[in-house]
């Protein structure tokens, strides 16, 4: 059987489908929700309400306020802490609901 000079892995076509159907955001959200306790911390993952990702910006609500205050001073350190462990940047912003 001949290799097709043009032929792709199965991996670089279902990245390509990926960027062009735009379901990356909601893959994204996916992953920060099932690696939040390691993100986070069990604590503060037992606090964490709600979640979702929109135009690059995570939205994240508390059951506590002081806990809301407290990941205020956090944030960029928040921030950092998600797109690493994600691999990549999903989020420029994060915005406590």
């Amino acid at each position: 059987m001949e290799k097709r000079q043009n032929a792709q892995s199965l991996g670089e076509v279902i990245q390509q489908y990926i960027k062009k159907s735009g379901i990356q955001p909601k893959i994204d959200e996916a992953e920060v929700r099932k690696r939040w306790e390691d993100i986070v911390g069990k604590m503060i993952s037992k606090h964490t309400t709600d979640m979702y990702l929109k135009n690059k910006k995570l939205y994240v609500r508390f059951d506590s306020a002081a806990l809301k205050q407290e990941m205020s001073y956090a944030k960029s350190t928040l921030l950092d802490n998600i797109n690493r462990n994600i691999g990549h940047i999903v989020a420029d912003e994060v915005i406590f609901i």
